[in-house]
Formats: structure tokens, sequence, C-alpha cells
């Protein structure tokens, strides 16, 4: 009986771990085929050469695949930084960080738009007795929103190139 009871819980983990083995996400960016031929950057350049980065990346993967489109893209970035509460004596307790990004993209031979979109997101944060550690909280709290945005990029990209 106990025997039985030990291969049925076997039996049962297996059916858990292997249920998983096929998935695959719906927007995944292994099914974007597409080659950028041209970009431009304009506004923070730094953060526009960090999207860019990412979507070369996925360009450098179809740069062999005849199926791929090809692409002229031009990135706008532009950050915003302000102050949204302060203390009595003027000194600032919160910012609001807000990224906005203007993407336009092309078919490179035709030069129909594919997409022309602008994403915005915004986070806000408090500053910390040292500098330093608000420097940090800034710039990770960047980082994420710029993940963020390059996240629902993707989805409209392959959603308008996949049509």
């Amino acid at each position: 009986m106990k025997k039985i009871n030990q291969f049925t819980k076997i039996i049962i983990l297996l059916i858990f771990i292997t249920a998983c083995a096929g998935y695959e996400p719906i927007f995944s960016s292994k099914n974007l085929k597409f080659s950028i031929v041209e970009h431009s950057i304009e506004g923070d350049k730094i953060l526009g050469n960090k999207i860019y980065s990412k979507l070369k990346d996925i360009s450098e993967l179809n740069k062999n695949d005849n199926n791929a489109s090809t692409i002229n893209i031009l990135i706008n970035v532009t950050k915003d930084k302000k102050a949204t509460s302060k203390d009595i004596a003027g000194k600032i307790l919160e910012y609001k960080i807000t990224l906005t990004l203007k993407m336009q993209i092309e078919d490179a031979y035709s030069g129909n738009k594919i997409l022309n979109k602008n994403f915005t997101k915004s986070s806000t944060y408090k500053m910390q007795s040292q500098y330093s550690d608000t420097m940090n909280i800034e710039n990770q709290l960047v980082e994420n929103l710029i993940n963020n945005i390059y996240q629902e990029l993707l989805i409209s990209i392959s959603q308008n190139i996949q049509k």
C-alpha cells in the first residue's frame, strides 16, 4: 500500500513538472523578424541608445533571414524630472520622473509607416539622506521605466509587423 502511494505521488509530480514544458509567450521577441537598416536618435541620446541597443540585439538575430522586414527607426526619448512635494522650508522631499518615447518605424524600401506611437511612463521617488542613495534610486527607476516602455514597444512592434 505504501509503495502504491509513493508511486502515485511520483507520477503526479512528473505530470506537474512536464505540464509546462512547451510554454512559449505570445509576444516573444524570437518571433519578431525585422532588420534595422537605418536608425536615428533624438532627445536624450543615452536613453535612446539603451532602447536602440535592445532593438538591435533582436535585429541581429534576423540578419540572415530573408523573410525579415527591413525597417528604419526614429527614436525620440525625453526625460522630465519634477519636484512633487516640498517641506515647509522649501526642501524637496519627492521627485516625479516621466519618460516619453516617440517611436517611428517605417519600411526601409517602401517608406510605409509601420508604427508611429508615443509611450509614456512615470514614477515617483523620495529623497534620501545621502545624495548617492538618491541617485542610485533615480537610476534604478529610470532603468525600470525604460524596461517597461521597451516591453510595450515590443508588443506594438509585434502587432504591427506581423500584419
